[in-house]
């Protein structure tokens, strides 16, 4: 026993000995905590998403955030603010006008990712931009936009209005069964089939859906709806449903005039168009009424989850988009 405790002893000994004769020294930290330094763009960024909305807006290139299968760059940097300029008034701006100074605040992406040109995909179609988990949106084509054209503008910010919705929906779920129940058998994942676009428009204007992105499904519908009605004025969106409809009257009087022989007189061509009118004219109000109810699901959906009236939001969005137009 003795013997025993006399090994304990040296052991123990020896480990003092061994940790006073170690001198570990630390090395240097990968991290790099130095200031970055930020240029004129760098500095408008922070100061108008950064700071007040904890929003960081990336515009350098980042192999780790694009798909590398595909061609893409980041924007030219002298197009980075009157872009990002843009955004801020006709979403931001809007959203905080009506909804209150703390809306984007409270709920909005932690980052915008700035993408220069077109993102291309296999089927023929483009991604204009995607929102990953309500943590970032990605936005491509900046360098494409003319911001001295209201229709360039629009259809870049169309593009976030529909991803916000996105990133609302997932903090307010809207209520999808009753969504998809207006369309129920009509949502497909080859929504972009056929690859003629007016033809795709036409078949999907046709179901009750407001654009042919529409039928990938009903989360994607609600988006598109939102972004329409927040991309349009009150008058532009009924000019868009007017148009609709008149194109499904005019579809089906070209296809009855297409069945009449060459020698047909003004008479047959008179009754043919009158018939085809009379047969297509409730196809059309269907198609109208399926994306009114669609709307309404829409707007009472911002009203009940954030006390905010859509009519207000499309109003003030399209001040916005005249303001930021150069």
């Amino acid at each position: 026993m003795k013997n025993i405790y006399i090994l304990i002893a040296l052991v123990i000994v020896g480990l003092f000995q061994s940790c006073s004769n170690v001198d570990e020294k630390l090395t240097e930290s990968n991290i790099d905590i130095t200031t970055p330094g930020l240029n004129s763009t760098d500095s408008w960024l922070r100061d108008n998403y950064t700071t007040p909305y904890n929003i960081d807006v990336t515009y350098k290139w980042d192999e780790g955030r694009v798909d590398l299968n595909r061609f893409l760059f980041p924007p030219t940097l002298e197009n980075v603010i009157p872009i990002m300029e843009a955004v801020k008034i006709i979403w931001i701006d809007t959203y905080s006008a009506v909804g209150g100074e703390e809306f984007v605040k409270k709920i909005a992406p932690r980052e915008l990712v700035l993408i220069g040109g077109f993102n291309l995909n296999e089927n023929g179609t483009r991604t204009l931009g995607f929102a990953e988990g309500g943590k970032n949106i990605v936005l491509f084509e900046a360098d494409l936009i003319n911001l001295k054209d209201k229709a360039s503008i629009t259809r870049f910010v169309r593009t976030i209005q529909h991803e916000y919705t996105h990133i609302l929906n997932q903090q307010f779920r809207f209520d999808e069964e009753a969504f998809k129940q207006v369309t129920p058998g009509d949502y497909t994942s080859q929504w972009f089939n056929p690859a003629d676009r007016t033809e795709r428009f036409d078949i999907a204007n046709e179901l009750g859906f407001i654009t042919d992105y529409s039928r990938l499904s009903h989360t994607e519908d609600f988006a598109e709806m939102t972004a329409t009605l927040l991309s349009n004025s009150a008058v532009d969106y009924q000019a868009i449903l007017n148009n609709i409809s008149k194109r499904i009257i005019d579809k089906a009087v070209s296809n009855a005039l297409g069945q009449l022989d060459a020698t047909a007189t003004a008479t047959e061509v008179k009754i043919a168009t009158d018939a085809a009118t009379l047969i297509a004219t409730p196809q059309a109000e269907k198609a109208i009424d399926l994306i009114k109810q669609k709307e309404a699901l829409v707007a009472s959906y911002f009203l009940k989850q954030f006390n905010v009236d859509i009519y207000e939001l499309q109003r003030v969005a399209a001040e916005n988009i005249i303001k930021a137009t150069i």
